[in-house]
């Protein structure tokens, strides 16, 4: 926060409140601002230990309101075109990310994940990785707990990994990890970078400070970051990773159903995909990219390999529910896009019955449904999407398809079409919006609705 003493926070959510406690607990004055004029105002207080040491401004944002204030921090979730913005910027008042705040105040060693899908699932298995070598491991970011809260209790003994989203690096100046990874680069929130083009170059932010002596990690088999690990403007060291044959030079690869690591010349077995708790060859890739993190954080392999043994899917990422009938449930809500609903269907060992659909960012969903042949049995649609989802199920030839008006008549017409060694699967493909307040809340009553069952 440097010399800043009265700042602006934008966002009332989870990442604006972090953002407000520390810079409170840094000795600074806030300003917690809200464009939406209908927020609850008690609420919001409600989440400090003296509500009326925040000052809270809801609605218009006005030039007088700056008064004094020499710093504002944006919650990921406030896109940067946001009308208030140009407020700030007349009054000249410098702007960063919880991200970034969080990165200058704390200590010890960083990594950061990023990536269109799978960030979460490696995030998580990289704490574990941390703890098997490390008495002081923060897991932070957008994996659930913002940086903000976790920061200030860094010391230089701390391990630290957060998953950062596209939106997160928006708003970065300084921030620069000593190991960061992409896992991968598919079309997602185009409703708010509107190009591929800016959404590929924020996530390249993550590396745009790091030094010939820090990491990344980068998926071979992604064209894109094949293409910026071989630039000579990337400074740090690239180490690979890829389900599809072998990199070059240092790296993980896929073969034989084992993880194998070649570094400095030599080659070998990492583990047996068997020995793991995960599904999906995706997930086989977090869990390369998490082995290459958690080496290049000083943690040995043996070490490494006791975390990938014990570690199971995080919650809302093809998620186990339940076995009804000899039908298995499966929960991943966390699919909000068409490349990891992809993944997860993918997954699937066995004929499918799928329920999708939610608010629109724009996606194309073409490739997708071409995989519903032979694959899936029936698709059940939820939400605004439904009709653009059905049209190009149509387009493609397939008919399957029902309509539901919430989680809980999806669920029981799941049920009602699924034979004996059928699977269920919740992948929306889709953001929660509209109907869910987010995708932990979807998920949860999906895992309800089947428990009812």
């Amino acid at each position: 926060m440097k010399e800043s003493r009265k700042v602006l926070v934008a966002g009332t959510g989870k990442s604006g409140i972090a953002a407000a406690k520390m810079v409170m607990q840094m000795g600074g004055e806030v300003l917690l601002y809200n464009s939406n004029k209908d927020t609850d105002a008690q609420e919001v207080r409600a989440n400090f230990d003296d509500p009326d040491a925040v000052q809270l401004i809801l609605g218009e944002l006005r030039p007088v309101d700056l008064r004094g204030v020499n710093l504002a921090i944006m919650s990921p979730g406030i896109p940067m075109d946001s009308s208030f913005i140009t407020v700030l910027d007349h009054a000249k008042v410098p702007i960063i990310g919880e991200l970034e705040l969080a990165y200058q105040a704390s200590k010890g060693k960083l990594a950061a994940i990023t990536g269109t899908n799978g960030k979460t699932t490696t995030t998580a298995l990289v704490g574990e990785i941390l703890k098997k070598h490390y008495q002081d491991v923060h897991v932070a970011g957008n994996i659930g707990e913002p940086f903000a809260n976790e920061a200030l209790k860094t010391s230089e003994e701390s391990a630290t990994v957060v998953e950062v989203s596209s939106f997160m690096l928006e708003t970065i100046s300084e921030f620069k990890p000593h190991v960061s990874a992409i896992l991968n680069i598919t079309p997602d929130h185009l409703d708010r970078h509107k190009t591929m083009a800016n959404y590929i170059r924020c996530k390249k932010a993550i590396a745009i400070n790091q030094t010939e002596d820090d990491f990344i990690v980068l998926n071979y088999a992604d064209p894109e970051l094949k293409k910026f690990g071989k630039s000579k403007s990337l400074k740090p060291k690239v180490i690979w990773f890829t389900s599809h044959g072998k990199p070059e030079g240092d790296g993980l690869y896929l073969s034989d159903d084992c993880i194998f690591l070649r570094e400095n010349g030599t080659e070998q077995v990492v583990i047996d995909v068997h020995e793991l708790n995960l599904l999906g060859t995706h997930n086989y890739e977090n869990v390369m990219a998490a082995v290459a993190v958690g080496l290049k954080m000083d943690v040995p392999l043996d070490e490494i390999r006791e975390a990938l043994k014990e570690f199971k899917a995080v919650e809302h990422r093809i998620e186990f529910v339940r076995e009804r009938c000899k039908v298995r449930y499966y929960n991943d809500s966390k699919g909000t896009n068409p490349d990891a609903a992809i993944q997860a269907l993918k997954a699937m060992p066995g004929p499918t019955i799928l329920i999708a659909g939610g608010y629109d960012k724009h996606s194309e969903y073409d490739d997708w449904v071409k995989l519903f042949p032979g694959k899936v049995k029936k698709l059940v649609l939820l939400g605004e999407t439904r009709d653009k989802i059905y049209e190009c199920c149509r387009k493609h030839g397939f008919d399957e398809v029902s309509y539901a008006e919430d989680m809980s008549e999806a669920v029981k017409a799941c049920a009602s079409f699924a034979d004996e060694g059928d699977y269920v699967l919740l992948s929306p493909a889709c953001a929660s919006w509209g109907m869910f307040r987010n995708y932990e809340e979807r998920g949860r009553i999906f895992k309800k609705c089947v428990e009812e069952l």
